[in-house]
C-alpha cells in the first residue's frame, strides 16, 4: 500500500486510512523542570502495539504551563529513545518540536496551551512508547499549573494528555 503525505490527509490503498486503535494518558499533577538536561515528563506517556508494519500512528500531546522571567524551555517528542517531529539540524541549535521564551514577566500567571502533533511511521508490530521530554537554558518552567502559584482563583490547575492513534494502511 502507498500512503499519501504532506496533504494533510493520510490515505491508503485497500481501505486503509482508518483508526485500529486508541490509546491514551493524562495528567493532572503539576510538574517542574530546572534541568539542562533533556527529561521525560512525567506522568505522561503512551504505549502501543502497531498491528502491521505499515501502520502510522498519530500521536497528540497537550499541556499547559509557564515558566520563569526570560527563561528558554525546550520540548521534544520521543518514540521510546527516539527523537521525532524536530527540525534540521543547524549549528548549536537545538532539535526540538517547539521551544518557549518567558519575555520578563509576561506569562508569569498564565497556564499556556501547547499542543504537540505528529504522524510517526514506527515500522514495527513490537510495543512502542510515546514521550516528551523537556529541558530549561536556567530557570524552571512548570506544567498543569502557572509559574505563579498563588492560592487565589485567578491561579489556573490544568490537565495534560497525550493520544496515540494506530492509522491502519
Amino acid at each position: 500500500d502507498n500512503v499519501g503525505r504532506g496533504s494533510g490527509l493520510v490515505k491508503a490503498a485497500g481501505g486503509g486510512g482508518k483508526i485500529g486503535q486508541v490509546q491514551y494518558d493524562q495528567s493532572t499533577a503539576p510538574e517542574s523542570i530546572a534541568s539542562a538536561s533533556a527529561t521525560t515528563i512525567p506522568n505522561l506517556a503512551v504505549a502501543i502495539t502497531p498491528v502491521a508494519t505499515s501502520s502510522l500512528i498519530l500521536v497528540n500531546m497537550q499541556f499547559t504551563g509557564g515558566g520563569d522571567n526570560n527563561q528558554h524551555a525546550t520540548f521534544q517528542m520521543f518514540r521510546d529513545t527516539t527523537l521525532i517531529a524536530m527540525g534540521d539540524a543547524d549549528g548549536s541549535r537545538s532539535r526540538a518540536y517547539f521551544g518557549f521564551r518567558n519575555p520578563s514577566s509576561a506569562f508569569n500567571y498564565s497556564a499556556l496551551p501547547w499542543h504537540m502533533q505528529w504522524v510517526d511511521n514506527p515500522s514495527t508490530t513490537s510495543e512502542v512508547t510515546y514521550t516528551a521530554k523537556w529541558f530549561m537554558s536556567s530557570g524552571t518552567f512548570y506544567i498543569n499549573r502557572s509559574m505563579d502559584n498563588t492560592d487565589h482563583v485567578n491561579y489556573h490547575r490544568t490537565p495534560s494528555s497525550m493520544t496515540a492513534m494506530e492509522i491502519l494502511a
